[in-house]
């Protein structure tokens, strides 16, 4: 696919090429981080460690899930956050290849259960390929969209993301479904990008920096109020960092080339996205 732009109003037209996108990602075990230009797998195999344990994955847990697991997409960990016990059930909203799908699975044991949703069929096909492979048979991955999760109402003792809603036109739907499938008292934690400002226009419409997590993220304001107006409450910040300077601390390289292609510069987009991780609780 070439670089293109797209108008962000168009909320079907920027999900046919996220999904688009994050097959290509599936098949070819590059990172979202990889700019247009780049080769397939710039971010896979060492380079997607890197990336996970800068956001807060440690070697230990990268280590106890099948490498395919794991393609350097999130932003995050939120599943540490969670303090899963055994038994849950957890719903993990864009579960991709399927890493905190697993590293959940581990930490509910045999009798709890994790659910995947995710639009993509390719990153399904791997997901389950990878849940095979460890063996985690209380994992199940189902396709679906984030604005209607096909996960009955009240059965989900936690639910987590990592790096996806941001992708998502209707963030509103997205955390009316998580109210909606939360049991009462049922806890989530998300990883996710907000900004403090709005972005340069050619990002703004670009392709590729929608479906690489930034361009889709909402301003920070708006994205707290759409989760309070989901009747989620105790909202509370775990994370709060600069994106771009957590990309530019992995591969200032791959950052500067990312940049390049979008036309713009490490200042121009200096405290303007942040990545968060966040976590609420059903009333």
């Amino acid at each position: 696919m070439t670089n293109a732009t797209t108008d962000t109003g168009k909320g079907e037209g920027i999900v046919t090429e996220v999904r688009r996108r994050y097959a290509e990602i599936a098949a070819q075990g590059s990172s979202c981080c990889s700019p247009p230009t780049a080769a397939a797998g710039c971010c896979s195999g060492s380079a997607s460690a890197g990336i996970s344990q800068e956001v807060g994955y440690t070697a230990g847990e990268l280590a106890g899930v099948p490498q395919e697991a794991n393609l350097g997409l999130g932003c995050g960990a939120p599943i540490g956050h969670l303090k899963l016990a055994a038994g849950e059930t957890v719903v993990d909203l864009g579960s991709g290849p399927g890493l905190d799908a697993l590293l959940a699975a581990k930490q509910v044991g045999p009798m709890g259960r994790v659910i995947g949703v995710d639009m993509t069929p390719e990153m399904l096909e791997r997901a389950r390929a990878t849940a095979a492979k460890a063996g985690a048979s209380n994992v199940e991955f189902r396709q679906g969209r984030l604005e209607k999760l096909p996960v009955e109402s009240g059965t989900a003792d936690a639910v987590t993301s990592n790096c996806v809603i941001n992708l998502v036109p209707d963030k509103a739907a997205v955390f009316g479904e998580v109210a909606r499938v939360l049991k009462p008292g049922g806890r989530v934690v998300v990883s996710d990008i907000v900004l403090a400002r709005p972005l340069p226009e050619a990002v703004a419409k670009d392709v590729f920096a929608w479906c690489g997590c930034v361009a889709g993220a909402s301003d920070r304001r708006e994205y707290f109020g759409m989760i309070e107006a989901a009747g989620l409450g105790e909202v509370e910040i775990l994370k709060d960092e600069d994106y771009l300077a957590s990309l530019v601390k992995v591969s200032p390289e791959e950052a500067d080339a990312l940049l390049a292609g979008w036309g713009v510069t490490r200042e121009d987009l200096h405290g303007t996205v942040h990545s968060i991780t966040w976590r609420a609780v059903k009333p």
